[in-house]
């Protein structure tokens, strides 16, 4: 970008003077509306989560027989809530800053098959491609055991086709490892920023890897690219699908029921506060569009982003979404954070939540790698960087004195971690202390 257009565009924007500087930002959404009015600008339903949630009990035979991990949970790809009081006082004693209310994490940085959120929206768009192909073959009906698709007819079958996606790790790591376990090849386009760990997991399942050197935009477009000579191959756009969206919206009504079988009340008087790693935006806006659609105007959804990455804040703030990128006013997206090094957001994402969602923020490296010590060291739990970028919300929240927190709920949303190699693990610990 120009300089003459840059210096516009912070005349126009005030906050992208911070966000140039890499200075920690804090940003409140001034167009946040109720879910009434904002609902009708998603695009999406009640109806379309509904079904998401039916298809998964569809092929939840599949998966308890296809990954014996779900076995327990019958084939329901989901994570527990847990309260981590023991990391909200050391938060406090850190920064000198109390948290009201009480603090809890939700571990999809441990759900079962591929060790991160994207274990929700990557296996489900691959199991609705799946069903769709099965279903016009004449393999299956929507009343069979859908662990039919483990038998050699099925696997032979979907051997003829292949699916695709570029990604930055974790939703390569979940669509692989379901695709190659359904018999699809599959081809996964790995930036810059991936971790080895993931891409050598990816390829012990006879996943093909193709790296970049570039970062996360590249890695999508040259899929997509690659795709598109091949009228068998179906790649999944992480930017634009909604079905991955959809994948993710399921959580908000697990939580509900979670939080009702812990008998944790959210209402007008006990507002939730939920905090979200965000990279592209697919998890974090589809996991916030299905809590708004569960608990209504009582939940308040923030993304949290790199201060080297912030192109979510950076899309909704000046409303060009994806017709801006970070780098276009100088800043790197590098980030050890590596699933959330992204410089450009997903259009489709922030047009949808741009009414539903109540602020972004940016923090920089060092302070998640200093939360993922204190997290480890007080309630014994281990999680990628990226997955400490929600930890910093309930500071920020109480902070800016905007809310009345004393019977709040704090949900900070755990992404990834839990599939992490122990000399890996212990290379972020170290960078921890």
């Amino acid at each position: 970008m120009k300089n003459s257009t840059l210096a516009q565009r912070i005349a126009q924007f005030p906050l992208l003077e911070k966000l140039i500087a890499l200075e920690e930002t804090t940003w409140f959404n001034p167009r946040a509306t109720t879910l009434a009015e904002g609902l009708p600008f998603v695009g999406l339903t009640r109806d379309d989560v509904a079904a998401a949630h039916a298809r998964l009990r569809r092929f939840a035979p599949f998966l308890a027989k296809a990954f014996p991990e779900t076995a327990a949970s019958h084939g329901i790809i989901e994570s527990e809530v847990v309260a981590i009081p023991a990391m909200q006082q050391r938060l406090a004693k850190e920064t000198g800053i109390a948290v009201d209310g009480t603090l809890l994490l939700k571990k999809d940085s441990h759900l079962p098959i591929s060790g991160s959120i994207k274990a929700r929206g990557g296996i489900y768009e691959v199991l609705a491609h799946a069903e769709k192909l099965a279903l016009a073959a004449g393999l299956l009906t929507l009343t069979d055991d859908y662990s039919r698709l483990l038998e050699p007819e099925c696997q032979r079958f979907f051997s003829q086709y292949s699916v695709a996606v570029g990604s930055t790790g974790n939703l390569g790591l979940s669509i692989g490892i379901i695709s190659a376990r359904l018999g699809f090849k599959v081809t996964v386009h790995m930036s810059a920023d991936a971790r080895e760990w993931k891409k050598a997991r990816l390829r012990s399942h006879g996943v093909k890897v193709v790296e970049y050197e570039q970062d996360y935009g590249v890695a999508v477009e040259q899929g997509r690219r690659a795709a598109a000579d091949d009228p068998n191959c179906f790649f999944i756009d992480d930017e634009n699908s909604r079905t991955l969206f959809l994948g993710y919206a399921v959580a908000g009504e697990r939580l509900k029921a979670q939080f009702t079988a812990q008998g944790r009340i959210v209402d007008a008087a006990h507002p939730l506060f939920v905090y979200l790693p965000c990279g592209v935006g697919g998890g974090p806006g589809g996991v916030a569009f299905g809590l708004k659609l569960a608990f209504g105007d009582h939940v308040h959804c923030f993304f949290a982003e790199p201060t080297h990455s912030p192109c979510m804040l950076l899309g909704i703030y000046t409303g060009l979404h994806d017709n801006i990128a970070v780098q276009d006013l100088g800043i790197d997206n590098v980030t050890a954070a590596d699933g959330l090094a992204v410089g450009r957001a997903s259009g489709f994402v922030g047009r949808a939540m741009e009414r539903l969602l109540d602020g972004c923020y940016t923090l920089p490296d060092e302070s998640m790698y200093a939360m993922l010590g204190w997290l480890a060291q007080e309630e014994a739990i281990c999680l990628e960087p990226s997955a400490l970028a929600g930890m910093a919300g309930p500071l920020r929240i109480a902070a800016s004195g905007r809310y009345d927190l004393r019977n709040a709920t704090h949900l900070v949303w755990a992404t990834g971690g839990g599939m992490v190699p122990d000399d890996e693990m212990a290379h972020y610990l170290a960078k921890g202390r």
